[in-house]
Parts: C-alpha cells; structure tokens; sequence
C-alpha cells in the first residue's frame, strides 16, 4: 500500500518535533514548543539558516523552538494556565508522557493518590504512550501519539481529536 506524502505545515513540524523528542527515549518530562514561521525565523536570525535541512526551507513551513526550563508541576492545567505567547508565536506543541489503562482499572483504587498510582503503574494492562498536540493562532490543530509497546516513527498515530481538552488549553494560551 502507498502512503500519500505529509504536505501540511503544521502536520509536518508536529512529526518533525514528535521524532525529535523520541530520539531522546522515554520517561522525559513534559516539553513545550513555540511554533514559528521559518521565513520569520531566518529574516530575525539569519545565522540559524546553515543549521536547517533543505525540507525545513520550504515556504509556510514552521520550526519548533524549545522553551526550555519548565517548572516541575503536578499539574498540567497549572503549567498551561501561565502560559501566554508573544505575537511572533504562531503556534505551539506541548509533549507529554502518560500511562493508559483500562477504564475498568480504576475501580477500587485507594484513597492515597500516591497507592492509586502504585496501583495503576502495576496493572498488567497498562500502555505506557507520549502525546504531541500542536496548534496553531488560526485554531488549526494536530495530535500524535506514540505507544512505548510500538516504538517506531511508523506507528505514530495522528489526528486532530486525540486529547480535545490538552488541545483547548492550548489554544487557550492565545488568546488576549
């Protein structure tokens, strides 16, 4: 079967950004990226040019820049709750490391989160996966999603409904 080549620019930094951090192999924390408009990039910083492959040069395309130093947080919806983006920002990509498991699971856990979690982490069902959601100013959207079980580029899963409310917030850090 022939698969029809990835054109969309946010499709294609979003995956671009997705095997980036999966170079760097599981249980990382969570990492955020600022979308920006390559050709905006290199008219600001020129010298960053010699650094990109000829695919990143394409026109509309978008580079991913790490926003490094995020605080260490309990709570996602605390960490992007602060966050607000200068009108330069096109867009962003948050990536973050979860255990799924079965909802049935999660009957009778105990009271103590830290023993629920105990719990959770040794359930014989559990799929350890990493979610990338990338949006962009204009309300477009990408999710990814890869399975620790099925670690490879070509099994990344993609759509624009994967996690809605982790894609809400982010949209919401755009707004004025």
């Amino acid at each position: 079967m022939q698969s029809t080549p990835v054109t969309d620019p946010l499709a294609l930094v979003a995956l671009d950004t997705e095997r980036h951090v999966a170079a760097r192999g599981w249980d990382q924390p969570a990492r955020l990226f600022a979308l920006v408009r390559t050709d905006a990039l290199l008219a600001r910083e020129p010298h960053l040019r010699e650094q990109m492959r000829e695919p990143d040069l394409v026109p509309g395309s978008f580079t991913a820049v790490e926003q490094e130093g995020l605080p260490m947080t309990s709570s996602i919806e605390t960490l992007i709750g602060r966050i607000a983006w200068p009108d330069e920002v096109d867009g962003c990509a948050f990536v973050i490391e979860r255990m799924v498991v079965p909802p049935d699971a999660e009957r009778d856990l105990p009271d103590r989160a830290e023993d629920a979690v105990d719990v959770l982490a040794a359930h014989p069902d559990r799929q350890d996966v990493r979610l990338l959601a990338a949006v962009l100013r204009d309300g477009r959207s990408i999710c990814l999603l890869r399975q620790r079980a099925h670690d490879s580029d070509d099994a990344v899963a993609t759509g624009p409904d994967i996690a809605p409310g982790l894609v809400a917030a982010l949209k919401a850090t755009f707004e004025p």
